[in-house]
């Protein structure tokens, strides 16, 4: 992650920029939902695609992270290992509470 580290999801960067693109169109639309005062529960849906939308960028960077980052640092073992498994539990936990 430092120095010569490169991130997990350096290989799928354009891929997540991509659907954080669309992501973003989704949040103008519904923007332009409630501008246009569609019905709540269109809107509603809306928010949850968007919602879920989010989650799965999310599970995919964490799974990068784990797969690349904290696999890499384990290997090393030490401080750093131990480092990256609880930086990657607490991740896992805003996840699960979000």
């Amino acid at each position: 992650m430092e120095g010569e580290h490169t991130h997990g999801y350096i290989s799928d960067k354009a891929r997540y920029l991509a659907r954080l693109k669309r992501i973003e169109g989704q949040a103008r639309g519904i923007h332009r939902m409630i501008d246009e005062d569609v019905y709540c529960i269109d809107i509603l849906t809306q928010i949850s695609a968007l919602t879920s939308a989010l989650e799965n960028v999310a599970l995919g960077l964490l799974d990068d992270h784990l797969a690349h980052c904290v696999a890499d640092a384990t290997r090393q073992g030490g401080e750093e290992g131990e480092a990256k498994l609880k930086e990657a539990s607490a991740a896992i936990a805003r996840l699960v509470k979000s």
